[in-house]
């Protein structure tokens, strides 16, 4: 009986390529689609290595997921803005989502000013300057420091 053994190895070959297909995502509704979260947590992995839209992908499906999370919106506009073709609408767009989610949203305010430096709008710019001084009590946090730069390298260059 020589068929044997090969009718053993098909069977186990067969049972070897279901359980692979078990493990892939989206073919296997057991499978768990990753959380708002986990995908904020790649989409900074992203941006740290620059990949826009690595970026893009995993924050437009954590807005799918979660359309409220300042946070989410924040990076959406970072990662727009920061393409090597930006888009300031949709960057301004998500980082006044950001705002009105979080009024106190210091990223959000920092980069929307920059965004205003971009569209030449340094009187917009200037407002979101005063509001970080407000939120964070004067002109020591990172966000304020890095906005005033900005708005200083804009004021030097026009």
């Amino acid at each position: 009986m020589k068929l044997m053994p090969i009718l053993a190895a098909l069977a186990l070959f067969a049972a070897t390529t279901a359980a692979e297909a078990a493990d892939t995502p989206g073919s296997n509704p057991g499978v768990r689609a990753p959380s708002a979260a986990e995908r904020l947590a790649s989409a900074r992995k992203a941006i740290e290595a620059k990949d826009w839209s690595a970026a893009l992908r995993e924050l437009n499906a954590a807005e799918r997921e979660e359309p409220r999370n300042a946070d989410v919106q924040n990076l959406l506009g970072y990662s727009y803005r920061k393409r090597a073709n930006p888009d300031l609408p949709k960057a301004i767009s998500h980082y006044q989502a950001a705002l009105r989610l979080d009024p106190r949203h210091k990223g959000a305010h920092e980069y929307l000013g920059e965004a205003w430096l971009m569209d030449g709008k340094p009187a917009e710019a200037e407002k979101h300057l005063a509001e970080l001084e407000k939120i964070c009590g004067g002109k020591a946090c990172e966000e304020y420091q890095d906005l005033a730069k900005a708005i200083a390298d804009h004021k030097a260059k026009h």
